[in-house]
């Protein structure tokens, strides 16, 4: 991961700080997620002090600061969603995996995220499992759900 990061910033021209969030998307599109180590190189090469760096990724909900898990989950929390029980799903996500949104269970196995809105209010509540979408959500179908994504995640 370390050479990635070398190899990534050689692409960008050091002092540039308007090439800050591209250069952040680009390591963590590479790296999976913002390292320590990667905000303190991105900080020597752009000149911008790591407070700067953290205090902006931490801004925008896109950036994150710990891996991903095998299985990552992704809940629409957004107006309709939650009308339509998305905080029930948030409920039983949490129960079954033993993790919040924001966190990675400690095998690597599960990550759980929640964003404001992913534009399918007319079948909501939507969760998207790695790439996949689902739609029409309901809580009851967590328990199962979940258990048939750790068969996966041991598969790997």
């Amino acid at each position: 991961m370390e050479n990635s990061i070398d190899s990534i910033l050689k692409r960008y021209k050091p002092g540039r700080r308007e090439d800050l969030i591209p250069l952040l998307q680009e390591i963590q599109e590479e790296a999976g997620f913002l390292s320590v180590d990667a905000i303190v190189k991105i900080g020597r090469h752009l000149g911008l002090s790591t407070t700067k760096i953290y205090g902006l990724a931490t801004f925008y909900d896109q950036f994150r600061f710990i891996p991903r898990g095998k299985i990552h989950l992704k809940l629409c929390h957004g107006t309709t969603c939650f009308l339509n029980g998305s905080q029930s799903i948030l409920n039983k996500i949490t129960e079954e995996t033993g993790i919040g949104p924001g966190q990675t269970t400690r095998d690597g196995s599960f990550s759980f995220e929640v964003v404001p809105c992913m534009g399918g209010c007319n079948k909501g509540p939507v969760i998207l499992i790695n790439d996949e979408y689902f739609t029409n959500v309901q809580a009851d179908q967590i328990p199962e759900l979940i258990k048939k994504l750790k068969y996966l995640a041991e598969d790997d």
